[in-house]
């Protein structure tokens, strides 16, 4: 018999605000996040905008102990855990803790911490040989990203299999599609997926800035991320994270859990071509469509939405217009597209669960959210990028697709929940 993966709980830390309904709201009221950096000083890198979280972890009640041991982007996992299992409505007391499992995405993970602490130990970069007496206790934790997906597991409890997925900037739909795998395969019967990253501080700004992939627009950070635009000059860094209760859909069903979404097929696919380099007609993007279709038992013209990478680089967004193409056929003509980096910029790894939590609530909302800032449209992006204003949709089947540093290719496709499951 086969087993079928169901979204049943959201939790999400993102700009503009935490938790699903205030991250809603933001999208679908168009609205952006992006400013200039205040996290530290960005005076003197190319790009000094970034979209960031007004995040106070005592508020999103982490404790004392927590804040010290944490790096940021643990903490973001943490409390989008803590959202989505009580957004779920699951008593994980009645779980059997080998049946929980945790998968858990990110491209940098604990940069902030990572820097931090070198900036302390090699006072301020003086000193070559450091003195690790002056590192915290918990710097290990740090070095190993695997110490993310370990917090979340500690929160729930979770004694079955867990794992940090890290594939670059398709880390967060990877991740969910790890998950997915798990339940289907029989491994277990809840899993609490998604992804963080929190890459905002200065090394990570140097390096987009050596490769020029971030914006220069530092005049006007609210339309610096223009996916689609003709204008468009780079992408705008972003930080959050998102995370899903994922359960057997049959246990779901007994337990009267409402339902997001099922996640219908997923699919991955390098081009072994180049690190940062993109082909473009599309090919390996499309072909990761084409199987999640496949899987899913799709055909291209049930889509009814796609989720864009989008990230606001002409070459991404012109070799992901190509893909459309290539794989929806004359549907891509017709069916709306859209591109959320545009309001919450590009969070790396975590952006891909960001944009799953998003289809997700597009589903139970029937709202295509849009491209902001698409005022001046590439002629070689012809397609319905959504421009500016939300739009009220009918939605069964989504689509949304990753494209990251290395040649990762990733798509998924998420169905509206049967009659009697939805929300």
């Amino acid at each position: 018999m086969t087993r079928r993966a169901v979204i049943t709980g959201v939790g999400v830390v993102a700009p503009g605000g935490i938790g699903k309904e205030a991250y809603w709201d933001l999208l679908a009221s168009g609205r952006t996040a992006t400013r200039r950096i205040s996290l530290f000083d960005p005076a003197g890198f190319r790009s000094q905008v970034a979209a960031e979280c007004d995040f106070d972890p005592r508020a999103a009640g982490l404790g004392p102990r927590e804040v010290r041991r944490m790096d940021r982007a643990a903490q973001f996992a943490v409390v989008a855990a803590r959202e989505a299992v009580a957004d779920s409505g699951l008593d994980l007391a009645a779980v059997e803790p080998g049946r929980v499992a945790v998968s858990v995405g990110s491209a940098v993970g604990c940069t902030m911490g990572l820097e931090e602490e070198y900036t302390v130990l090699s006072d301020h970069g003086r000193d070559w040989l450091v003195d690790h007496s002056y590192g915290v206790p918990h710097l290990y934790g740090y070095m190993v990203p695997s110490s993310l997906a370990v917090e979340v597991a500690w929160q729930v409890g979770a004694e079955g299999p867990v794992a940090l997925v890290s594939t670059g900037c398709t880390s967060g739909l990877d991740s969910i599609g790890h998950g997915v795998q798990l339940i289907e395969e029989g491994s277990a019967d809840v899993v609490l997926a998604g992804a963080t990253d929190a890459p905002l501080s200065p090394i990570t700004l140097a390096c987009f800035d050596a490769i020029k992939a971030t914006t220069p627009n530092n005049a006007d950070p609210e339309h610096a991320s223009r996916p689609f635009d003709g204008r468009r000059d780079g992408f705008v860094l972003g930080e959050g994270s998102a995370v899903l209760v994922i359960e057997e859909e049959a246990a779901a069903r007994r337990r009267g859990a409402t339902v997001y979404a099922e996640v219908l097929g997923f699919a991955g696919r390098s081009n072994a071509f180049h690190m940062t380099g993109l082909k473009p007609d599309g090919r390996e993007m499309a072909e990761a469509i084409r199987v999640a279709l496949d899987r899913a038992r799709t055909d291209p013209s049930a889509i009814d939405y796609v989720n864009a990478h989008g990230s606001g680089t002409k070459q991404n967004d012109r070799h992901e217009t190509a893909a459309f193409k290539h794989s929806l056929g004359h549907r891509a003509y017709e069916v709306p597209v859209s591109s959320i980096k545009s309001m919450i910029g590009h969070s790396l790894g975590a952006i891909g669960s960001l944009e799953i939590a998003a289809c997700a609530l597009a589903l139970r909302h029937q709202v295509v959210p849009p491209t902001a800032n698409l005022a001046v449209p590439d002629p070689e992006c012809d397609l319905d990028y959504v421009p500016v204003t939300a739009r009220e949709h009918r939605m069964d089947r989504v689509l949304s697709v990753g494209s990251g540093f290395g040649g990762f290719q990733t798509a998924m496709v998420l169905g509206r929940p049967a009659a009697g499951a939805a929300r």
